[in-house]
């Protein structure tokens, strides 16, 4: 049987208060800077690429940004696998839509988002799940529920997202994430959803406005310990390591996004100063393209402006001749790049 949440002990251990100190005060000012850029979806269409790669290079499903954004421009043109990986960022704003809606985190929700990620509606798994065992001994380390307890138990714990708790909303997600990883209620695709499930729970917990902090990255570069841990808090029923695993994760994503924002937010500042001086059509729904579109095309300027498609090409050719963006092709259309937004993206700061 697996034990429902909250967990019978006091799992909130003064080491685990410490390091919510340290996650709650690096996830406000993370709130607090993402309000310094005008126009939310900047953030969430770049950024959600992002984690969508982190995620997924976690399952070993392997692409690089700037095939993920040329996905974007012409999604035919791409392989498989990048294809695979920009379903993840599809789920998300799915799933944020649906929270940011109904301020709730149901399980229609999850098996959507899954369903997008998976590319079919297999549902919730019908047989047993994969078994890990040891590879010198075949000992089975882990086996998930049997199918017939995935249903009550993931009620369960959509209850318990959906429920006021006394815990502290961050341990609450450090639990729910466990518990999802463990019900392993899908054939595949566990993993990346019970990722998307951290971020919209922090949403619809009031501590982020909009999904920006996504541990993915942090998870991939500690993946030994992640993995080590969570087969652990199953194994001795201890919760101390585990949260304190995901708080420092919080707190290091935090800082990180922090910085990453900051310089988007002067990269705003700059191009904004600069296109207003320089060019009549200076507006805000022109930077607010060139920022939630670091790869852009015409029919993007179009559409986001509500101008004629020559006027749409006569903005992005004289962006280009000024080296804000920079021309490129793919197959027979143009697309340009924002490179100074590129370079800050792809060139993240180190995990610490």
């Amino acid at each position: 049987m697996l034990p429902p949440l909250p967990p019978k002990s006091d799992v909130e251990s003064p080491t685990v208060l410490k390091a919510l100190i340290h996650a709650h005060r690096h996830l406000a000012e993370l709130k607090g800077i993402a309000k310094t850029i005008p126009n939310e979806s900047m953030l969430i269409s770049t950024l959600a690429l992002q984690e969508a790669q982190s995620s997924s290079e976690i399952e070993n499903i392997i692409t690089t940004q700037d095939k993920l954004y040329k996905f974007t421009l012409q999604n035919e043109q791409v392989d498989s696998t990048t294809k695979e990986v920009a379903f993840y960022a599809n789920a998300l704003q799915l799933g944020y839509e649906h929270v940011k809606k109904s301020h709730s985190l149901t399980l229609n929700t999850i098996i959507e988002m899954q369903a997008i990620l998976e590319g079919n509606n297999a549902g919730m798994r019908k047989t047993s799940g994969t078994v890990l065992k040891k590879e010198r001994t075949g000992e089975i380390v882990f086996q998930p529920p049997s199918p017939e307890t995935i249903a009550p138990y993931m009620s369960s714990l959509e209850l318990f997202m959906n429920t006021e708790q006394q815990l502290d909303p961050l341990v609450c997600m450090s639990l729910i994430h466990h518990q999802f990883e463990t019900i392993h209620p899908f054939y595949d695709g566990n993993g990346r959803t019970g990722r998307i499930i951290n971020i919209l729970y922090l949403v619809q917990q009031g501590l982020l406005d909009t999904p920006i902090l996504y541990l993915s990255r942090y998870i991939n570069h500690t993946k030994d310990d992640y993995y080590q841990l969570l087969q652990q808090t199953r194994d001795n029923g201890n919760w101390e390591p585990w949260l304190v695993y995901m708080l420092k994760a919080v707190s290091s994503t935090a800082k990180h996004t922090t910085i990453l924002i900051e310089k988007i937010s002067q990269l705003l500042a700059q191009q904004k100063q600069l296109i207003r001086g320089d060019y009549k059509f200076y507006s805000q729904d022109l930077m607010n393209n060139l920022f939630s579109h670091p790869y852009t095309k015409v029919a993007f300027l179009e559409k986001d402006l509500n101008v004629s498609r020559a006027t749409a090409t006569r903005y992005l050719e004289a962006l280009s001749k000024g080296e804000i963006l920079e021309k490129h092709k793919l197959g027979k259309e143009s697309y340009y790049v924002n490179n100074a937004l590129v370079n800050i993206l792809f060139n993240l700061p180190p995990i610490e």
